[in-house]
């Protein structure tokens, strides 16, 4: 083996396509065990992930644990939101248990405007996770939010709707969220190393039972015959 090999496998610099990354201490779980158990761990500390879904199906409510947890283990960074193509609000938020005051919302008048609101933010240092709604993005464009994510040591999600692409981005990870009955149906479709492509559901029931309708039993049930007497 080649010293200069040998030496970045020392180091755990090289991954081998044959070998499954996997490094807890540079995760965070996502507070749903399916995507935890999905994602061998839980998301990123830092990076960026890239989340394909329709509007309004929960996919914000999938971020908000993980938000939380990061708000609690970051007591004086930020939370900052730019351009939510709708109200956000702010009364749910609050009754999950995240501080209001520490969550920043930016509404841009373009989405140059955007990338640069978002980058500002991801290198500054004063947030934790930042969230953007963009209609599509370049590789260049992805690479630049990547070094400023991990220059400030912070996560930036990216929601837009999910449409054909045929480059693939450099992205840390990537998921496609669908309506489900207890919540999303997800699957991932980017992530350093080896990983399953299978969707699965995430069930949302323990943190909102009120939006949650239980699945359909397959088991048909049949009225009893009323019994006579006499």
């Amino acid at each position: 083996m080649h010293p200069t090999i040998r030496y970045l496998k020392n180091k755990n610099l090289l991954w081998q396509a044959n070998h499954a990354y996997h490094d807890t201490q540079n995760e965070l779980h996502t507070g749903y065990q399916e995507l935890d158990n999905a994602l061998q761990g839980g998301f990123p500390e830092h990076g960026v992930i890239d989340i394909r879904s329709p509007l309004g199906i929960g996919e914000l409510r999938l971020l908000l644990p993980s938000i939380l947890l990061r708000q609690q283990q970051n007591t004086t960074e930020l939370t900052t939101l730019i351009a939510p193509p709708m109200d956000i609000n702010a009364e749910m938020w609050a009754e999950f248990g995240l501080s209001i005051e520490r969550i920043m919302l930016i509404r841009p008048n373009s989405e140059r405007d955007v990338l640069w609101s978002a980058e500002q933010s991801l290198k500054s240092g004063c947030c934790h996770s930042v969230v953007i709604w963009h209609s599509s993005l370049s590789v260049a464009q992805i690479k630049r939010l990547q070094l400023a994510a991990e220059k400030g040591h912070c996560l930036l999600f990216i929601i837009r709707e999910p449409k054909q692409e045929q480059i693939s981005l450099p992205v840390s990870l990537g998921l496609q969220l669908s309506p489900d009955k207890a919540g999303v149906n997800a699957r991932v479709t980017k992530r350093k190393g080896a990983f399953s492509k299978k969707a699965f559901t995430v069930n949302m029931h323990n943190y909102w039972p009120e939006i949650c309708q239980p699945r359909q039993s397959n088991v048909l049930t049949f009225p009893l015959r009323a019994s006579q007497v006499g």
